[in-house]
């Protein structure tokens, strides 16, 4: 899926040299978080956030330092301070280094840029146009369409069994080796050797995900490697017999 299939395409935004009251009134009715700033041409030369407005002199929340630091952070930083929490316009408090996406990037590549740069929205662009904006709530938007789609059909025994093998094969993290999976009318048990325990909750989840899967019976046992003591999944410390027949079936395994 591409940014271009989730993106809002009716962008709320605000010219440079309008006044920050507007925009302030425009993000509380419009009950959003930032807007873009574009010139009357369709450029875009900013964003304008709620951060933007935290360090704010009418509010008394302007940033307060004591002299030895404000010499050591010298005056072009003060009067860029000063500028942004007294500012009139847009162009004065708004973010000029503004990170964008193409229609044609991939949700993966729009989540990790929104991480990597901790940003809520990527505006996108066309041409250097201003053509949609994807932010969080697209995503998760995105994400329940595609749930209400997936209607899994029922799948046999060894069809969902095949497949939680599978997708184990495909995870470097999964413990192939020492777990096994049986499956009898969509019911599946885990069992074997996790020598971490948050192994068991990541296994569960995998095997949940697969269509026709109905419930997931948990009995891995949790090796700890420097006591090696064994633990169920209740917590139980596995004594004699038990212990044994948890190793037995994942030297099978291996």
């Amino acid at each position: 899926m591409k940014a271009g299939d989730v993106m809002t395409r009716e962008v709320i935004s605000v010219k440079p040299d309008s006044s920050i009251l507007p925009a302030l009134r425009l993000m509380l009715e419009k009950r959003i978080s930032g807007l873009p700033v574009v010139t009357g041409k369709g450029a875009l030369v900013g964003i304008v956030t709620e951060g933007d407005f935290l360090r704010r002199a009418e509010t008394g929340t302007e940033r307060q330092r004591p002299s030895w630091l404000e010499f050591l952070l010298g005056p072009g930083r003060l009067a860029d301070e000063y500028a942004h929490s007294h500012g009139r316009k847009v162009q004065e408090v708004m973010t000029t280094e503004v990170r964008t996406i193409a229609e044609d990037t991939s949700l993966r590549e729009a989540i990790e840029t929104m991480e990597k740069h901790a940003v809520k929205r990527l505006p996108v662009l066309r041409d250097g146009q201003l053509v949609g904006i994807v932010t969080r709530t697209n995503l998760m938007h995105a994400l329940a369409s595609l749930a209400r789609a997936a209607t899994p059909a029922a799948k046999r025994d060894d069809d969902i069994r095949r497949s939680i093998l599978a997708e184990m094969d495909k995870q470097t993290w999964a413990p192939a080796a020492t777990v096994t999976v049986a499956v009898q009318n969509g019911v599946v048990e885990l069992s074997g050797i996790i020598m971490d325990e948050r192994e068991r909750a990541a296994l569960k989840i995998l095997a949940e995900n697969i269509p026709g899967v109905i419930k997931v019976v948990d009995q891995l046992a949790f090796l700890d490697p420097l006591s090696g003591v064994v633990i169920d999944g209740q917590g139980r410390v596995l004594q004699g017999s038990e212990t044994e027949r948890a190793m037995d079936r994942a030297a099978l395994l291996i």
